[in-house]
């Protein structure tokens, strides 16, 4: 799939503070969903970061409600965000239901399981 047909999501950082957008996407993107095998930037699983008053607010959700990994997913999420951001980090959990459609590369699901 080309550059052009991935959908990166767009964060408030986008807007506020460019500048430290990619070493964000970098270390998030060191977390990785066990069961699935991608990490949480591809899945759409960060809903949106944001930075106020010195501390980072992440927005996250996770691909099934009862995530066996959820717990140690959002305990890395934070510590990869901290390194990222370079400053103290809160996650906050989003109720939106995860799909397909919230990834940046729907195709890279592609294993043949669903027809």
């Amino acid at each position: 799939m080309s550059d052009s047909e991935i959908k990166e999501i767009q964060w408030t950082i986008h807007t506020t503070n460019p500048d430290i957008v990619q070493k964000a996407r970098a270390s998030l993107s060191e977390v990785i969903d066990p069961e699935i095998g991608m990490n949480i930037i591809q899945l759409g699983l960060i809903r949106d970061v944001e930075i106020e008053n010195g501390i980072g607010r992440i927005k996250m959700i996770l691909t099934t409600p009862f995530c066996p990994y959820g717990p140690a997913m959002i305990e890395m999420t934070k510590a990869k965000a901290t390194e990222g951001l370079n400053m103290p980090v809160t996650i906050e959990m989003g109720m939106d239901v995860w799909d397909f459609s919230m990834m940046e590369d729907p195709s890279a699901l592609d294993w043949g399981m669903y027809a």
